[in-house]
């Protein structure tokens, strides 16, 4: 009998991921930070999750933002709800966000959250330093991913 199609968890632990952003791009390193939330976003967060598919991080003003992430409203709080799609501060180091700020600059190469979680009581997002992919390097990787699935199918069947 075949394994479910269903939709895939998130890690243990996770609020959400980004799956989709290694078939986008080449992450090159990756980052834990702090993000700045209202109260309702955090309850949001516990409840229902988030959705980072198009969300990227920028620097301005001297300080790391997040865009286009979703946190969807709050039920409970009708009146005193947070905007779904508003900016969000990340918490990093000044000599962190000095780094990150220099490798961005260079031609090609962005900042993608890949998951969102809690540690602890504090909500953390994990931003990966990417660049994006070709659609060569797209076909290539899943090359790569259906040999490798092959390989090992082979050394299976040949232990049986």
């Amino acid at each position: 009998m075949a394994k479910g199609k269903g939709k895939r968890k998130v890690g243990a632990g996770d609020v959400a991921s980004n799956r989709y952003a290694s078939h986008r791009y080449e992450l090159i390193e990756r980052l834990e930070c702090g993000i700045a939330l209202e109260g309702t976003e955090v309850k949001a967060l516990r409840t229902s999750g988030a959705q980072l598919k198009d969300g990227y991080a920028a620097e301005r003003d001297g300080e790391l933002w997040l865009h286009s992430v979703h946190i969807p409203p709050y039920g409970p709080a009708s009146r005193e709800n947070h905007d779904p799609e508003r900016p969000r501060k990340l918490l990093v180091h000044r000599r962190e966000l000095a780094h990150l700020a220099a490798r961005v600059s260079e031609r090609g190469l962005t900042l993608v959250p890949t998951r969102m979680y809690f540690s602890g009581a504090h909500a953390k997002v994990e931003l990966a330093l990417a660049r994006g992919k070709d659609l060569y390097d797209k076909r290539q990787t899943i090359r790569e991913r259906e040999t490798k699935r092959d390989i090992e199918r082979g050394i299976r069947e040949a232990r049986r």
